[in-house]
């Protein structure tokens, strides 16, 4: 088998389907308070069309799948699907994305079903703050998905933290002490300019060198550690003498495209090389033969750029693509 190798020499074994590009929030770095274009249901991809084309990329190395959305837990049956990938041989790892609104009453089944980690959006410790940057939702329910996915036996716990200037940046040393007190793995990251590179963005951008301040205001004595699971661009670090530890991705800050192994599938049937540029390919005309949708895998890697240069678009400088202009709830984070 010839692994799915790109232009620079990158090997990608690492596969983010989404399955929905429906949400129960609005949060402010993700989508428009008054949403978006939602795409029908009758052109999202099947269950059945998504193991079909798990199938064929676990044929070309890709052994680890995340689901995203979207939210992916407002889309029903989403148990069935799991076992149905769990079941292909060749994947030994998928995981799943949320922002933990509807995982207590699915912890168990998404469990039984064959999922091994869960990531849970939380951005805020404070009920209003949460109204504030989700515009809806409560944050009790996300404690509760939190607690229900320790309970079904989930490990390791990640909770995604976006920063954002002026937001919640304040809460960075909140978060560092429920890590310190929590058998959770906190990862603060980078607000990124997906559809959307306007000035709300760059008002509200913060490099994540402020989390190691803060760390260190603190007294926290921290180490790097490799042995994460599933730790993907996140550099991690271990919090010496707690329960728990902290992640950073910082994508424009200190971009990790060069270790990148990584495709994505959106919900409406398209496979695309990078999260951040225009190019994507529609697998729906390649679903039944396994020959077409590998030469869509293999014509995936050679679109693939060598980075998505968000750091430009910060500095205002040239671009060597045309950027994406779906919403990162359109594509899957």
């Amino acid at each position: 088998m010839q692994s799915l190798t790109d232009r620079f020499g990158r090997v990608h074994n690492y596969l983010r389907i989404s399955v929905t590009d429906r949400c129960n929030l609005r949060c402010l770095y993700c989508m428009p308070e008054e949403g978006v274009q939602f795409t029908d249901a009758s052109n999202l991809l099947s269950y059945d069309d998504i193991t079909e084309v798990v199938r064929t990329a676990a044929g070309l190395g890709i052994t680890k799948l995340r689901i995203t959305g979207g939210e992916p837990l407002v889309r029903p049956g989403l148990d069935g699907l799991i076992r149905q990938m769990s079941s292909i041989p060749g994947i030994s790892d998928i995981s799943l994305t949320t922002n933990g609104l509807l995982l207590a009453k699915q912890a168990d089944a998404l469990r039984d079903a064959g999922l091994n980690r869960v990531n849970i959006s939380l951005d805020t410790l404070d009920s209003a703050r949460f109204r504030f940057i989700a515009r809806r939702g409560e944050l009790r329910r996300v404690m509760e998905g939190i607690e229900a996915a320790g309970r079904a036996g989930f490990d390791p716990i990640k909770l995604n933290c976006v920063l954002l200037r002026g937001v919640n940046e304040d809460e960075i040393g909140s978060f560092l002490q429920m890590a310190m007190e929590q058998p959770l793995h906190i990862r603060f990251i980078e607000y990124m300019p997906i559809g959307h590179a306007d000035d709300n963005w760059r008002n509200h951008y913060l490099p994540l060198a402020r989390v190691l301040e803060v760390a260190d205001s603190m007294g926290l004595q921290y180490r790097n550690r490799d042995d994460m699971r599933g730790n993907g661009p996140s550099d991690d670090y271990e919090l010496i003498g707690g329960k728990g530890s902290f992640g950073l991705i910082h994508p424009i800050s200190d971009e990790f495209c060069k270790r990148c192994n990584r495709l994505r599938l959106t919900a409406d049937g398209y496979l695309k090389p990078c999260l951040y540029w225009m190019d994507e390919l529609n697998v729906k005309p390649a679903l039944g033969s396994s020959e077409a949708m590998e030469a869509m895998f293999r014509k995936a890697m050679d679109l693939k750029p060598a980075s998505h240069e968000m750091a430009a678009k910060l500095a205002d400088s040239a671009l060597s693509h045309i950027p994406t202009e779906r919403r990162m709830s359109q594509i899957g984070g």
